[in-house]
Parts: structure tokens; C-alpha cells; sequence
């Protein structure tokens, strides 16, 4: 068995290790927490309050590409996991689809880079200490400490999601993954076209700082 697992691993055959096989995408050092920042000035209300844009703003983005699972965005400091965000789609086009869109594109002026990772269970990524208040490491813990969207706003983009899932329902595609619709006119929409539908159950909507 041993000998086995040595033979396909990292190949097509090794369901767990090859990449072709991912349906979780990392998008590297996106979200900086104004409360890292020594000169911020936002009282707790206003940094959750811009967060949950942040957090708006990418689900919109990533969900375009595919059914969107979960939506992580890592509130650590230290340089291998500070400002990362973590999307598992239900397939593993979806995923590589995702990734290679997102490597074409910006986001709040900087160029995005977005690659298939090996993360699918959370719960044993994210540090427990944490999620109980008593990591002594902080931001520099190994381990993810996850920020938090508002529960209503995430409640409300999942009912969005699957509402467009359910008025545009997937062909059955030879990628293997839901595709959004493409316009009568056989042109790209522009964001501001599909967020408006999208948002329908949303707060109100912000001005994207995707390109």
C-alpha cells in the first residue's frame, strides 16, 4: 500500500495531492486590516463595517466563476498567511477556472495572484485557541485566525447565489461546473450589470475596487 501511494503520488491518480484534482484556490496577501495599521482611526463598528465590503466584494467577484463553497479571509500578520483568502468551489474546473480569470486581474490597485491549494478542511487549518480567545501568538500564530463577515450579509449572498444557480441552472457541461449565463447579445456583462442582480438581497451595494 505504502509502496503504492509513493508510485501515484502527485499524479492524476493521487486524488488528495494532485493539484488537478484542487477545488480550493488561494488568492495571497488581499485583505490588510486597517487595525494593523498604528495610525487607524476606526472604532470596532467601522472596521467590521469595512470589512464586510471587502468581503462582499470578493464573494461577488469569485462566485462568478463557479459554485462558491466557502469563503475564508485570514486576519493573520506573518508573512505566509497574512491577508489570504481561501474559495473552495464544488469542482475542480471551477476551481482552475477561477484561478486562471483572477491571475488577469486587480484588486484595490494591486495585481491578484491566485493558485490551487490543498486546504479543504478548515476547521483543523484555523487555530482553536484563537476562535476561543486565548491564542497567546496573535497574528503570528501558524495556524489561520479568520475574520469574520457579519452573519447576516453572508446569510443574504448565499440566498443570492443560490437563487442565480436556480434561474440559470448548469447544463449538463463537459467542464464539469456551473457556468454563469452568457447575455443574449453574446457579450462579457460588466460587473456593475451582474453585481446589480446579484445583490438584490444585499446590503447596499459599494463601489468595487476590483479593476
Amino acid at each position: 500500500m505504502a509502496s503504492r501511494l509513493a508510485t501515484i503520488f502527485g499524479t492524476e491518480q493521487d486524488r488528495v495531492n494532485c493539484s488537478f484534482y484542487y477545488k480550493t484556490i488561494l488568492l495571497p496577501n488581499v485583505y490588510h486590516n486597517p487595525a494593523h495599521d498604528p495610525q487607524n482611526k476606526l472604532n470596532d463598528k467601522e472596521l467590521q463595517e469595512n470589512f464586510d465590503q471587502v468581503y462582499e466584494d470578493l464573494y461577488c467577484e469569485l462566485a462568478k466563476h463557479g459554485h462558491l463553497l466557502e469563503l475564508h479571509v485570514c486576519d493573520n500578520v506573518g508573512d505566509h498567511l497574512i491577508g489570504n483568502v481561501y474559495a473552495r468551489y464544488e469542482w475542480e474546473t471551477e476551481a482552475q477556472n477561477a484561478t486562471d480569470k483572477l491571475n488577469d486581474r486587480w484588486y484595490a490597485g494591486r495585481p491578484l495572484y491566485a493558485e490551487l491549494s490543498p486546504v479543504t478542511d478548515f476547521r483543523e487549518a484555523c487555530c482553536r485557541q484563537n476562535e476561543n480567545g486565548e491564542c497567546n501568538r496573535g497574528g503570528f500564530c501558524n495556524f489561520m485566525h479568520l475574520r469574520n463577515a457579519s452573519k447576516p450579509m453572508v446569510s443574504q449572498l448565499k440566498a443570492g447565489q443560490r437563487l442565480e444557480r436556480r434561474l440559470n441552472p448548469a447544463a449538463p457541461a463537459e467542464s464539469g461546473g456551473w457556468e454563469p449565463p452568457v447575455p443574449r447579445n453574446g457579450a462579457e456583462p460588466s460587473w456593475a450589470a451582474k453585481e446589480e442582480g446579484r445583490r438584490s438581497a444585499s446590503p447596499p451595494a459599494h463601489r468595487s475596487a476590483y479593476d
